[in-house]
């Protein structure tokens, strides 16, 4: 652990402590609030939600939910299913990505890695249910991140 990463724990530790009025903070606050640190990404470009006009799913399965995010100028199109009890997450990155870009699909306990196709495309089935966000590795920038999205069946 850093020494950034230590003061950063410190100072969590005593924001829950002020929240929760007790010293120390619940176990189980703690724990979340640590592994809740641990997902996150260094140096990241966090994206903004952005509106879609006129978006529609493009697969069977439940009522896919349109999501797009923007940083810098990348965009992220996210397209979120529940099919049979489990999570499919359909994907664009524009512009299209260079050859060493990856996404990640991550989720508080399964991440999947998957290299977009030429013009950007991902996607990535049987994830639980719950809380993802997706974070595009661009070679030569810091990776662009979306926020976490809560999906339920």
């Amino acid at each position: 652990m850093s020494a950034d990463d230590a003061a950063l724990e410190t100072y969590m530790l005593a924001a829950m402590r002020l929240a929760a009025q007790a010293d120390p903070a619940p176990g189980r606050l703690a724990a979340d609030a640590m592994a809740a640190l641990a997902m996150r990404l260094p140096g990241c470009v966090v994206a903004t939600p952005a509106d879609l006009t006129a978006a529609s799913g493009a697969r069977a399965g439940g009522k896919p939910q349109m999501h797009r995010f923007e940083a810098d100028d990348t965009t992220l199109d996210v397209e979120t299913t529940i099919t049979e009890g489990r999570l499919e997450i359909a994907g664009q990155v524009s512009p299209p990505p260079a050859p060493d870009a990856y996404v990640e699909v991550r989720t508080p306990h399964v991440t999947k890695v998957r290299v977009p196709s030429a013009d950007g495309q991902f996607a990535v089935a049987g994830l639980p249910p719950g809380w993802v966000s997706v974070a595009y590795h661009r070679p030569s920038d810091p990776p662009v991140v979306t926020r976490w999205l809560r999906v339920r069946a």
